[in-house]
């Protein structure tokens, strides 16, 4: 039997969960973690009056931080989808359209960080059915992609162009497309497993743009006589600042007089306008020649926008958004902080502080490995979800499973109504503004206050600290702003330091008690946007394997600020030292016995132990920076690398 032609099963049948037209499918285990800071695509999409062709690159061009392996748009002309599409980064398509100057009101745009085949253009975003009168963009992956398009090819032939999954998904519309996208859309996405966040046209239907997200970020941007979809704010705000935030698994149907959001069983869903404050210049280089360095020099204003607007006007902690009573900190028997990439350093330096001041015992933990190592948790259980973005999978994915046993969920995040923080219990919003460059800076500084406000916060509300040592404490965070402006007003002894070393092929960094943590950290700044080997130690490990690959010149990064471990530390350097090292160290001012073991020192100002990471972190992003620029290397987008990952 002919199942494409039979219509009494393409109208309306029924198939159970493991079938798609009635043919049984092998169940597929879906394994989407999330790694949040936001996704690996970009996705823009516009309906209106005006010309869209600008509308999509300027979209297209404030979202390629996301992913810029090539590029694409697919434009309806009034007759049929004009596809184009091209490896590379996207100045590319740019001159192309300028040079076609393709006509239309209605079009969707993607600019790509490869998962699914080589970078190429026929990879590239959008993809089409067979006939082109179908286009769409992907920003996810689909997990059985393989068994649908195997399923396909029997039923339909091989008319596949790319080796994409995205490309299975605007089939599987064209196989269900009886003249109304809406349906079609909704009986495809019930046979697809994975994340996704998609836009489809169709010429057939040139009034409207059909939406969908799951577990991958989409927002909507509300205008007059025009409507638009976008993996992220910054991609709207040149044309609106009303927007909705697409929950998971809601459908979006767009037309350029209105806008309809509809749940899985396609009943209309209302829902709160978000309001952007946030000015678009924040968006912007203004001036800099990367983002990456003009999100350094925000530090100061994110650190203390972090802090004050969590404090009242005598001075105390305040945090609106957590509820948190003495009550339920008795209860509490062990606190999980779980993270990836630099939110999981913000972490390291979490368990520190708040095992420090509030005594309570704290587990770190990786969030991709958090779920398969079954931890025990139960409602005595408190998590806390650090990610930038709040879309991260592979934290959503743990934060979920330790919900479902019973753990209270604490989130840090940057973005408002992000994922992470629709379901967690308490949330705690940093304050850094959007961060463009993929290289995390300003959002892991506000994490760093963002811990050590809840730890101290616990730590009163348990009463752990007396009224000195919380005063103490508080003076010395409200100081940290004016200290970082005097560590970026002084950054060309650290680009001459950079200048005499970019040649270096492998890196060390080491440090003892909580300046182990900012090794993490500077050790993935300096690999992840200059491609130089990197590797963070403690430094009381070395003689225990690490110390045999220190050799003549290898460069070797020290942190000792912490003055309690301030001997043993420059005991370590002598110890590499004397095998030849090169030893850059970053001390506080007034050490000066470290300039006689270290070949250079980066002083940073003066303060508590506890809160050094938040300052000693500073001169090592610059010094990162630096490094990929004399080494000529994209300091804003790394290769393989995007902004937030939303695959595991």
């Amino acid at each position: 039997m002919n199942l494409y032609k039979d219509k009494q099963i393409r109208k309306g049948s029924k198939f159970p969960q493991n079938t798609i037209r009635g043919i049984l499918l092998p169940k597929i285990k879906i394994r989407i973690l999330l790694r949040g800071e936001h996704n690996m695509c970009g996705v823009v999409g516009y309906i209106g009056e005006k010309q869209v062709a600008p509308i999509l690159i300027e979209g297209l061009s404030k979202l390629e931080y996301r992913g810029y392996d090539s590029a694409g748009v697919a434009i309806l002309d009034g007759t049929e989808i004009k596809v184009r599409k091209y490896k590379g980064r996207m100045s590319i398509l740019e001159e192309h359209l300028k040079e076609e100057n393709i006509k239309g009101t209605l079009g969707i745009g993607h600019t790509r960080w490869a998962t699914h085949g080589e970078p190429s253009d026929r990879n590239s975003h959008p993809h089409t059915n067979c006939s082109g009168s179908i286009a769409l963009i992907h920003n996810g992956i689909i997990e059985n992609y393989m068994k649908l398009k195997e399923w396909l090819i029997e039923i339909n032939g091989d008319h596949f162009k790319s080796e994409t999954d995205s490309e299975v998904i605007a089939h599987l519309i064209d196989y269900f497309y009886e003249g109304d996208l809406l349906d079609a859309v909704y009986k495809a996405i019930d046979k697809m497993e994975g994340a996704y966040a998609i836009g489809v046209i169709c010429k057939d239907e040139p009034d409207k743009i059909i939406a969908v997200r799951k577990d991958s970020p989409l927002i909507v941007g509300i205008g007059e006589n025009e409507n638009f979809i976008a993996s992220d704010i910054p991609a709207l705000l040149k044309y609106t600042r009303n927007m909705y935030l697409i929950e998971n698994d809601e459908v979006v149907l767009l037309t350029k007089d209105g806008i309809k959001i509809f749940n899985e069983l396609r009943q209309i869903v209302k829902r709160e306008v978000l309001k952007v404050t946030w000015d678009a210049q924040a968006a912007e280089k203004e001036g800099y020649t990367h983002f990456m360095m003009k999100e350094i020099n925000e530090q100061p204003k994110g650190v203390h926008d972090t802090l004050h607007r969590r404090l009242d006007k005598e001075g105390n902690i305040v945090l609106d958004g957590i509820k948190i009573t003495k009550e339920d900190l008795e209860k509490i028997n062990k606190i999980y902080i779980v993270a990836c990439g630099t939110a999981y350093h913000a972490g390291l330096v979490g368990k520190y502080a708040i095992e420090k001041f509030a005594k309570i015992p704290v587990e770190i933990d990786i969030a991709s490995e958090f779920r398969y190592r079954d931890p025990f948790i139960d409602e005595n259980t408190l998590f806390i979800a650090v990610s930038q973005s709040g879309e991260t999978l592979d934290t959503l994915a743990a934060l979920r499973e330790a919900k479902r046993k019973g753990a209270r969920i604490l989130s840090i995040v940057n973005v408002v109504g992000s994922s992470v923080s629709r379901e967690s219990d308490d949330v705690f919003y940093t304050w850094a503004g959007p961060e463009i460059a993929v290289a995390s800076t300003k959002a892991y500084t506000t994490q760093l206050v963002s811990m050590y406000l809840v730890a101290l916060h616990m730590a009163v509300t348990k009463g752990m600290l007396t009224d000195v040592q919380y005063k103490t404490y508080m003076e010395e965070l409200k100081a940290i702003p004016e200290k970082i402006k005097k560590i970026l007003g002084n950054t060309e002894k650290i680009q001459q330091l950079a200048d005499a070393q970019f040649n270096n092929e492998n890196v060390f960094y080491i440090g003892r008690g909580v300046d182990v943590a900012v090794a993490y950290e500077g050790s993935l700044k300096l690999k992840e946007i200059s491609y130089i080997h990197s590797e963070a130690i403690a430094a009381g490990e070395l003689k225990h394997g690490t110390i045999a690959l220190v050799e003549q010149d290898r460069l070797i990064v020290a942190l000792a600020t912490q003055d309690k471990l301030y001997d043993k530390m420059l005991s370590n350097i002598q110890e590499v030292r004397a095998r030849g090292a090169y030893v850059i160290a970053v001390a506080k001012e007034g050490n000066k016995e470290i300039e006689k073991v270290a070949d250079k020192v980066i002083y940073i100002p003066d303060t508590l132990d506890e809160l050094t990471p938040i300052l000693s972190v500073i001169p090592l992003q610059i010094f990162s920076y630096y490094i990929a620029v004399a080494r000529g290397c994209d300091v804003d987008k790394p290769k393989n690398l995007a902004k937030s990952v939303t695959v595991e």
